[in-house]
C-alpha cells in the first residue's frame, strides 16, 4: 500500500497583500493552493491507496467560506478519484469553545464520499478505510480546554506543565489500549496531530516540555507501527532516520515565515509491504522564494551598494518575498537611500526592509535608579533603545505586560 502523507496545510495563513487580479486570492494564498494542488495531482495521477492529512487545514480557527471552498475543492477531487481519505482535525482548526463546530466539519456533515474526519482518538479499521487492508490508530488535536473538561475536578491545582504532563499520559495509555484492539496480521499506522520528544522546530529549537502536548519518543518508535504519520511541526523530519518504523513530520507545505526562508517544502509517500520495512519518498513542493539578508553595518562609506550587494541581483530577487535586516549606528542613517534599496528589490513581491539604529543605551535611561523601575519599564527603555518603535514596540509591551500579569496571579 502506498499512502500519501501531508500536513500542515494552512492555506489561509498569508491571506493580506497583494491580491491576484483573477481570482482575487491574496497572492501568498495561491502558494499554498498550489502546493495543494500539486499534493491532490500527485495522489490522483499515482493512483495512491490512501490520504492521510496529520491536520491544520488552516491557520484561522473560524476560516472564511472562501478558504473553506477553497479546501473543500481539493478534498472532492479526491474524493471523486475514489481515494480513502483520512484528515485529522489540527489545532488550528479546533474552535476554543467546546461544542462548536471546527472548521473540517462540513467534510463529514455532508459525508462526503471516501473523506474521513477525525475529532476524536480512535481506531480505524479496514470498514473505515473503504476496505484497505490496514489499521490508524487516530490522534487529532486535543486541546488544554478539552482535557480539562474530561478531567473535571482531578484538574484542579495543576499547573500548565503538570496538566500537559498528565495529557501524555492519558494518550499514551489511550495508545496502548487500542493497540491491543488491533488486529495483529494487519499493518497498524499512528497519526497523530501533536509534538514529539525530540522532535525540531525550524532554526533548530527543540520540543520543550511544559508548553505542549508532548507525546514521548518510545512511543511512536514502537516496531508495531509500520508508519507514523505526524503533522504539528513545520520542519520536515524523520525522528527516527535509518530505523524503523519512519516517525515523519512532512513539515507544512508553504514557507510562512522568514525562519523557514532555507527550508525545503514537501510531502512523502509511505509504501507499506508485508515482510518489507517501510520505505519513504520525499517529494519537494515548488514553494515561492523567501529571502533573508541581515547586514551589521560599521563605517562603511558607501552603506547603501553594501546592503544593495548584500540583497543579490535583481534577478534573483524576482517574485521573492524578501527581509533586509540592518543594523547600524545612528550616525550612518542619513547615507541609507531607502528608495535605492526599493528600486533594487521592486520586482520582489514583497519586500521588508528593518532598520535596526543604534544608540548607546545610558543616553535614554536617564538618571533615576534602575531599581526604582518596573519590569515594563525597563523594557519600554530596553527597546526604545535598541531602536524598537511603533506597533512593534507595542505589540512586545503587550506580550510582556499579558506574561507579567500572568505571573503575578499564578504567585497570588
Amino acid at each position: 500500500m502506498r499512502i500519501l502523507h501531508f500536513a500542515d496545510a494552512h492555506i489561509d495563513m498569508l491571506n493580506r497583500g497583494r491580491h491576484d487580479p483573477e481570482t482575487g486570492l491574496p497572492v501568498r494564498v495561491m502558494d499554498f493552493l498550489r502546493s495543494l494542488d500539486v499534493i491532490v495531482d500527485t495522489a490522483v495521477e499515482e493512483k495512491v491507496d490512501l490520504v492521510l492529512f496529520a491536520g491544520d487545514a488552516f491557520k484561522d480557527r473560524s476560516p472564511a467560506p472562501t478558504f473553506i471552498r477553497e479546501w473543500g475543492k481539493r478534498i472532492m477531487r479526491l474524493s471523486r478519484a475514489g481515494i480513502p481519505t483520512v484528515l485529522l482535525v489540527g489545532n488550528h482548526d479546533l474552535s476554543p469553545a467546546l461544542g462548536r463546530a471546527h472548521a473540517l466539519d462540513p467534510l463529514s456533515t455532508f459525508e462526503v464520499p471516501h473523506v474521513r474526519v477525525v475529532e476524536k482518538p480512535g481506531l480505524l479499521t479496514p470498514a473505515d478505510l473503504d476496505g484497505l487492508p490496514l489499521q490508524i490508530i487516530a490522534l487529532p488535536w486535543v486541546s488544554r480546554s478539552g482535557l480539562v473538561a474530561f478531567l473535571g475536578e482531578a484538574a484542579g491545582g495543576l499547573s500548565a506543565e503538570d496538566l500537559y504532563e498528565r495529557m501524555a499520559d492519558l494518550m499514551t495509555e489511550g495508545v496502548r489500549q487500542l493497540m491491543q484492539q488491533a488486529d495483529a496480521s494487519l499493518p497498524l499506522v499512528l497519526a497523530a496531530h501533536a509534538s514529539v520528544q525530540g522532535a525540531k522546530y525550524g532554526a533548530e529549537r527543540l520540543v520543550m516540555l511544559g508548553h505542549d502536548l508532548v507525546l514521548p519518543a518510545s512511543l511512536v518508535k514502537n516496531p508495531r507501527w509500520a508508519y507514523v504519520a505526524l503533522g504539528h511541526i513545520h520542519k520536515a523530519q524523520d525522528l527516527n532516520e535509518g530505523s524503523q518504523p519512519p516517525v515523519v513530520y512532512p513539515g507544512s507545505i508553504e514557507r510562512v515565515d522568514f525562519g523557514e526562508a532555507h527550508e525545503d517544502k514537501c510531502f512523502v509517500i509511505a509504501t507499506i509491504e508485508k515482510g518489507k520495512p517501510t520505505t519513504v519518498a520525499w517529494h519537494k513542493l515548488p514553494v515561492r522564494p523567501v529571502i533573508d539578508r541581515r547586514v551589521t553595518l560599521t563605517n562603511e562609506v558607501s552603506p547603501t551598494q553594501r546592503l544593495i550587494d548584500a540583497l543579490g541581483p535583481r534577478k534573483n530577487l524576482k517574485g521573492a518575498v524578501v527581509r533586509l535586516v540592518v543594523h547600524y549606528p545612528q550616525a550612518l542613517e542619513a547615507s541609507i537611500e531607502d528608495a535605492a534599496l526599493r528600486a533594487h528589490a521592486d520586482e520582489a513581491l514583497e519586500f521588508h526592509l528593518i532598520k535596526r539604529p543604534q544608540v548607546e543605551a545610558r543616553a535614554r535611561l536617564g538618571d533615576e535608579p534602575l531599581e526604582r523601575l518596573t519590569h515594563l519599564e525597563l523594557l519600554e527603555k530596553y527597546l526604545l533603545a535598541r531602536g524598537v518603535e511603533g506597533e512593534e514596540r507595542e505589540a512586545l509591551l503587550g506580550l510582556a505586560r499579558e506574561i507579567l500579569e500572568h505571573s503575578d496571579s499564578a504567585a497570588g
